[in-house]
């Protein structure tokens, strides 16, 4: 006679709700931030159209997680994720409410960087959550948190505008703070606490060999070269289509394509990956490599006569989206595995750092070079650079330091 089994816990139940915290970092950031540059603040006469004043509120939030994110993904290590990414959506609710009074320049500003802090908190203990919980299927569940931060990521300014254009600034305030409530209780009631685990003491010199070993510092840079990437992408590609003569809807579609290619490779490629049918340092190479030629593609577009100059933005649009869904959902899993799950928060959070540097870098990089000669050209310095970062990833798969861990679907 054989003993009942307790059937284990469905996967969806544990890690779902930390999708839901990474879009939600994605969605604020962009949602706002696209927001900022396209309305002309009109209504609110303290803000002012001045561009000083726009590039600050533009960088607060995405300073305060430069500075930050480290920090809070140490913090996870010290008393495990769940309080952090509880406490980090609490503050980005608070934040958010702050945002009602964004008429005026001072309350803005400090909605914008309270968001920024609280994101710090919950974005990577969200992702040290996902590692620890993912077992030996880092692959696939980074494949699905990195399509639904994706949709955050490429969605929010859609969704963000539409939200201005029905109540202003602080209705989309408004929404970000209800979604961030609810994804708040959502994590406290389905996510399994993780308790901290025993460390060892580091050295600064076991710090720095840590922050410049191959296999921390090839992902960090080729997840910092996709978002890079994916922030210019968003930017530059509408503004390609719109001189081409295209309509907004038509320029704005290009990045719903670029969304859709992003969101639906990366599970597959996460699968792929844990398959052994991928290799690491094959997929982030790969990945970063359509990455540059899409980049390359839309280069051409200001030569291209017609119609043809549409079909380069749309190719160049699903290129650059298929290929962050190959190279993200790879990087984030060799880190997972290379890392011991004692810190795992540290990780992710230094990891995420870089994210953040690639994502102000890209947009940077294909502007300074567009404004002597050209979007044409910034863009193909773009690709030039996501090519050259593609050297980086590291060779073979990773070492797997992290152990005990604690699979959903392996869950009594």
């Amino acid at each position: 006679m054989s003993l009942p089994r307790t059937q284990p816990a469905p996967a969806s139940a544990a890690v779902v709700p930390l999708y839901a915290a990474g879009f939600t970092t994605a969605f604020g950031a962009h949602s706002i931030a696209a927001g900022l540059g396209a309305t002309n603040f009109a209504e609110h006469r303290d803000v002012g159209a001045d561009l000083l004043v726009l590039g600050v509120l533009l960088a607060l939030y995405d300073v305060a997680e430069v500075f930050l994110k480290p920090v809070f993904g140490s913090l996870s290590d010290r008393i495990g994720p769940k309080p952090v990414i509880i406490g980090g959506l609490m503050g980005f609710t608070l934040a958010s409410l702050a945002g009602l009074w964004s008429g005026q320049v001072v309350m803005l500003a400090v909605a914008r960087l309270g968001q920024g802090a609280a994101a710090s908190a919950f974005s990577p203990a969200s992702s040290a959550s996902v590692a620890r919980l993912a077992g030996k299927s880092t692959g696939r569940y980074f494949g699905r948190y990195g399509s639904w931060k994706g949709l955050g990521y490429a969605f929010g300014p859609l969704l963000g505008a539409g939200a201005i254009l029905v109540g202003g600034f602080p209705l989309l305030f408004g929404v970000l703070a209800a979604l961030a409530l609810a994804v708040a209780v959502w994590v406290s009631a389905a996510v399994p606490r993780l308790d901290p685990l025993p460390r060892t003491r580091y050295t600064v010199a076991d710090l720095a060999r840590q922050l410049t070993d191959r296999s921390f510092l090839g992902p960090t840079l080729v997840l910092a070269g996709a978002t890079g990437a994916l922030g210019a992408a968003v930017g530059f590609l509408p503004a390609l289509a719109i001189r081409a003569g295209m309509g907004t809807v038509a320029s704005v579609g290009a990045v719903t394509v670029l969304a859709v290619a992003s969101s639906l490779v990366q599970p597959r490629i996460g699968r792929l990956r844990d398959a052994g049918r991928i290799q690491d340092r094959a997929g982030m190479a790969g990945g970063l490599g359509v990455i540059a030629t899409g980049a390359l593609v839309a280069s051409f577009t200001p030569l291209a006569p017609g119609a043809w100059a549409a079909v380069t933005v749309y190719l160049a649009a699903l290129l650059v989206g298929a290929g962050i869904g190959v190279a993200t959902p790879v990087a984030f899993a060799h880190l997972a595995d290379a890392t011991p799950h004692e810190r795992m928060g540290r990780t992710m959070g230094t990891a995420e750092l870089g994210r953040e540097l690639g994502d102000a870098g890209g947009p940077l990089l294909v502007g300074a070079v567009a404004s002597g000669a050209g979007i044409g050209w910034g863009l193909g310095a773009l690709a030039v650079a996501v090519g050259a970062i593609a050297a980086s990833a590291p060779t073979g798969s990773a070492p797997t330091a992290a152990a005990g861990s604690e699979d959903p679907e392996r869950r009594p």
